[in-house]
């Protein structure tokens, strides 16, 4: 019989490497809920014309990346490959426009799509997110931004590169693309059969190409931000003024477009020198028309999404804290009934407790403290039962005292 193994592109999670991910979840749930953001959760599958109206039917994700299937009732379903159009739909399908406010959102969870994996990308990933609602003033362009940043640098990421740029709005873009197809078409020749599928539908994804000689060719074709309305102008020279206010550094990179067809104004990534060729930690960007172009109101928006692998990939130098766990040990059998109910009391302070429950000798059990990471091990012995104490053994240090169980709660709130 054949093995079954995890699909390609997937992989498990467990410990000790779950831990990180539990703190970059709780470090984000906190963080964010200083910005008055709240937490919201999408379905995994959504109907596939939600991503191919939402995402853009020419865009890389849509053509050749999209887990989609028919149900039951030949209806067809795609596994998300983002979230910023679910979002969406979640707050116009459930009128959240009229209930919430302030209209902040951030959430956790899988994406799917079907790529080449590689370290640190896979076809199952974790991102987590924002997106404001609501608003389209630079200003809130430029806190996003530093929200991401300030996000990364709290827990312990410090190299890294905001890079910035403004792709336009539709009363600017439609001049900028006839300019752009055209010196496109004078280099076709030179371009890979994807780049010149992409002249007559979105030549901005030329940028996006990764192949040395397409990459020469965007190096030469004109650039947006001299074609910018005054609008545009206007508002993304207020974004870098705030962002200046806050102290946060950026490198303007008049070719970073994006991989979606949604964004407006501002586009901005956080790059790291750490990562190699797969180096963006996190990405995002205005998506003014995105609501309307999805049945809701005519209402501006700005998100990002991170990539919670390469953010851990990040973390893999940074020891992790031991455990606080506590191990009760029993010198034999006999004291299992009161290692069990000391196991029941701690747990009820909020402990968290390991009992090995197989009556192995104290050496046996000290070995499997270590093994779980217990910071501290208490022990019943004979001696102890009749005192009304119990030893504490430091696993760190191997240091070991004595004292009654009436102090034992104050001593674990001190040391613990």
């Amino acid at each position: 019989m054949n093995e079954i193994k995890a699909p390609k592109g997937t992989r498990d999670i467990f410990a000790p490497e779950i831990q990180k991910w539990h703190n970059l979840e709780n470090a984000i749930h906190a963080y964010y809920k200083k910005f008055l953001y709240q937490e919201i959760r999408t379905p995994i599958f959504e109907h596939s014309e939600l991503f191919s109206r939402g995402i853009g039917s020419e865009t890389e994700i849509v053509q050749k990346e999209m887990y989609t299937f028919s149900d039951k009732s030949d209806r067809s379903l795609t596994l998300r490959p983002e979230n910023t159009a679910s979002v969406v739909r979640a707050v116009i399908e459930n009128n959240l426009f009229e209930t919430l406010s302030p209209l902040r959102f951030y959430y956790i969870g899988s994406m799917f799509r079907y790529d080449k994996p590689q370290k640190g990308r896979y076809r199952q990933f974790q991102q987590f997110g924002v997106e404001v609602f609501a608003d389209d003033s630079p200003q809130v362009d430029a806190e996003v931004m530093f929200s991401a940043v300030d996000f990364l640098k709290k827990i312990g990421i410090e190299a890294m590169q905001l890079e910035l740029n403004s792709v336009g709005c539709p009363q600017c873009r439609p001049d900028y693309l006839q300019v752009l197809r055209k010196a496109a078409r004078a280099q076709e020749s030179r371009l890979c059969s994807d780049c010149r599928r992409k002249i007559d539908g979105n030549p901005l994804r030329i940028f996006d190409c990764k192949l040395p000689a397409c990459a020469e060719v965007a190096a030469s074709l004109p650039l947006i931000s001299d074609h910018l309305c005054g609008e545009c102008r206007d508002h993304f020279a207020a974004v870098r003024e705030t962002l200046s206010w806050m102290n946060v550094s950026f490198q303007l990179n008049p070719r970073l477009v994006r991989g979606l067809d949604y964004y407006t104004k501002t586009a901005f990534e956080i790059t790291s020198g750490q990562l190699g060729a797969q180096n963006a930690l996190l990405g995002g960007g205005r998506y003014n028309n995105l609501i309307q172009e999805l049945g809701g109101p005519d209402m501006a928006a700005i998100g990002f999404a991170a990539g919670m692998e390469r953010i851990i990939l990040h973390l893999e130098q940074l020891e992790p804290a031991r455990p606080k766990t506590l191990f009760v040990a029993y010198e034999d059998p006999q004291w299992l009934a009161h290692a069990v109910q000391m196991a029941q009391v701690l747990r009820e302070e909020g402990y968290p407790v390991y009992l090995d429950y197989q009556g192995k000798n104290l050496k046996k059990q000290f070995k499997k403290a270590d093994r779980v990471a217990a910071a501290f091990t208490l022990i019943l012995a004979e001696n102890e039962i009749q005192s009304g104490s119990v030893s504490i053994k430091n696993m760190v240090n191997q240091e070991q005292i004595k004292i009654s169980l009436k102090e034992l709660n104050e001593w674990l709130k001190k040391n613990y």
